[in-house]
């Protein structure tokens, strides 16, 4: 395809076909990922590739822990302080809190977007069960039959997070490019212990995110793009 062709066509894909990825493909676009820039060729990533049946029983396991934290998260306080102190299904991500409180202006784009899948997906506003079943979805990795998990080591500091992103838009467009999709998930970084059962995760590094990987089917929501900002928005003015 041509460059601009993968870059307008690539999008969030929040429906995957029962079809698998083989793994010489998967293969190939991890090395075209590789040849993504970073701080001084320092590479500082580590990934997790769940597939087959570690791919559904890591999206078993997850589910069951977001179902069991949002029953929590809507007990009264007292029960939710208890259930704090011993249930094992709460986040236990590398990075807290994953998503704190977004400030206005991106608080602003985040409901927006929200607000447009739910069109799509013709969810009411108030229908908090179908609310809470689509985001059910994202530990499900939305059916695609491929994982990805990212580690970053944090001795990189910021330049860490720097060159995964570099590293995951190319996975993305490299992706695109071979016909299939993704869907970037911060949500993944929630849970590290189920990936840590799965996974010898080298010693120091820090789960940031994770990514699904699959042939997009036909369901409309994948035909969803959010409006992205102006160029008067996004260019600082000179003094």
């Amino acid at each position: 395809m041509e460059f601009l062709d993968v870059l307008n066509q690539r999008r969030s894909i929040r429906s995957f076909a029962d079809k698998e990825v083989p793994t010489e493909l998967l293969e190939t676009l991890l090395k075209e990922a590789l040849e993504s820039p970073s701080s001084s060729n320092t590479q500082p990533y580590k990934i997790a590739v769940a597939t087959g049946g570690s791919c559904k029983a890591l999206g078993q396991e997850l589910v069951s822990k977001y179902h069991s934290a949002n029953k929590i998260s809507k007990q009264p306080l007292p029960l939710k302080l208890i259930s704090a102190a011993t249930s094992k299904d709460l986040p236990d991500s590398d990075f807290k809190p994953i998503l704190g409180k977004y400030p206005p202006v991106f608080q602003e784009r985040r409901v927006a977007t929200g607000m447009g899948l739910y069109e799509v997906l013709g969810i009411e506003r108030n229908d908090r069960k179908s609310r809470d079943e689509q985001m059910a979805k994202n530990f499900e990795f939305f059916n695609a039959p491929v994982a990805m998990f990212f580690f970053i080591h944090p001795g990189m500091k910021h330049t860490a997070l720097v060159d995964l992103g570099i590293f995951m838009q190319s996975l993305m467009l490299a992706a695109t490019n071979k016909g299939l999709g993704t869907c970037a998930q911060g949500a993944l970084g929630m849970w590290r212990s189920p990936v840590e059962k799965r996974f010898e995760i080298p010693k120091g590094y820090k789960l940031v995110c994770g990514l699904a990987l699959g042939y997009p089917d036909d369901h409309q929501v994948n035909e969803y793009r959010p409006e992205k900002i102006s160029l008067d928005e996004l260019l600082i003015t000179e003094k």
